[in-house]
C-alpha cells in the first residue's frame, strides 16, 4: 500500500513530534524523519527517552516512517554535509558511527529503511579510490543493517558520486547484498535528464524501498513545489501504482520550512488528488 509522506526536512522550524501530528492531521500516513540537532539527534542528552516517545506517537497516529541522513551540519557546524563516505579515513568513521546509530534508531521504529547517499567526491580524488572507499563504508554499513534486519535505501544524487541510475547499477553489481535498497528521488531523474521516469520505476520495481517527490526543471537540482516544475507525475505514479510499491511517497522540500504547513496541506492536496485520479490502491 503506497503511503503519501512528507521529509522533517521541510520542517524544520517545528519539534519532531509536533511535525509528525501535524502531518497527521493533513492526513499524511508515513514520514520521512531527517535526523537533525532537533529531531532525534544520537548524541544529545535524553535522546532514549525520544526515541521511546517517537514510537508511541507514530504507533498511536498509526503513521509509517523511514529515517533520512541528509541532516546539513549535524557532524560538522562549518561543511554541509560533512564528513560522508568517501571522506578521508580520518573523518570517514564518523559519518559511519553516524550511519549506525541512524540504523539503530529505524529499528527501534520499525522504519521501513535507513535512506543515504555517497557524498561528493574530494576534490583531486580519482573516482576509482572514490568508489573502493564507498564500497568499504557501505560493507561495514550493511553488515551492521542485516544484524539488525534493517533495510537500506541508496540514494543516487546530482554532484555525488553516485548520481545518475547507472552509476547506481554500478554500485549494485559490486556489491552483493540483498539489504542494499534504493531510495528513487522522482526529481532528480527529471533533473539528469533520466526521462521517461516511469521507466525506472518499473526498471527498478524489486529495489524501490523509499520515494523522494517533488517537482524539478531539466539541469536544475531544485527541489520545487509540485506545478512550479516540469514533471508530469500521472504516468510517474500510475507507474508506482503498477508495480505494487508499498512503501512512502514523501515529499522532500528542504527549503520550505518557513511555510511548512501550509506547503505540506498543499503537496497533501495535489498528491492525494492525483492518486486517486488514477486509481492507485490504498492511498
Amino acid at each position: 500500500m503506497m503511503r503519501i509522506g512528507y521529509n522533517t526536512n521541510g520542517l524544520a522550524h517545528h519539534s519532531l513530534p509536533d511535525a509528525i501530528k501535524l502531518l497527521a492531521a493533513l492526513g499524511y500516513q508515513s514520514v520521512a524523519i531527517t535526523i537533525d540537532h532537533a529531531a532525534l539527534n544520537p548524541y544529545e542528552k535524553g535522546f532514549e527517552r525520544h526515541l521511546v516517545e517517537t514510537r508511541l506517537l507514530l504507533d498511536d497516529l498509526n503513521m509509517s516512517s523511514v529515517i533520512e541522513t541528509g541532516g546539513r551540519f549535524l557532524l560538522d557546524p562549518f561543511y554541509k554535509h560533512q564528513p560522508t563516505l568517501l571522506s578521508p579515513p580520518s573523518s570517514r568513521p564518523r559519518r559511519i558511527e553516524f550511519l549506525r546509530h541512524c540504523i539503530d534508531i529505524a529499528d527501534a521504529l520499525g522504519s521501513d529503511c535507513v535512506s543515504l547517499w555517497s557524498g561528493a567526491l574530494p576534490p583531486g580524488e580519482a573516482r576509482d579510490n572514490g568508489f573502493c572507499r564507498l564500497i568499504e563504508g557501505l560493507h561495514i554499513i550493511l553488515e551492521y543493517a542485516d544484524r539488525r534486519h534493517v533495510k537500506i535505501g541508496f540514494e543516487p544524487e546530482p554532484g555525488m558520486l553516485i548520481d545518475t541510475m547507472a552509476s547506481f547499477a554500478e554500485l549494485v553489481e559490486r556489491i552483493d547484498s540483498p539489504n542494499l535498497q534504493l531510495t528513487l528521488d522522482i526529481g532528480h531523474l527529471h533533473c539528469l535528464g533520466e526521462s521517461p521516469i516511469e521507466n525506472h520505476v518499473r526498471c527498478w520495481a524489486d529495489q524501490i524501498v523509499n520515494v523522494h517527490i517533488e517537482d524539478m526543471k531539466a539541469g536544475a537540482h531544485e527541489h520545487l513545489m509540485f506545478g512550479e516544475g516540469e514533471i508530469d507525475f500521472v504516468p510517474v505514479l500510475a507507474a508506482l501504482s503498477e508495480i505494487d510499491y508499498q512503501g512512502g511517497l514523501h515529499v522532500e522540500l528542504s527549503r520550505h520550512s518557513h511555510t511548512g504547513p501550509t506547503t505540506a496541506k498543499q503537496a497533501y492536496s495535489f498528491l492525494s488528488s492525483k492518486t486517486k485520479s488514477i486509481g492507485a490502491s490504498g492511498v
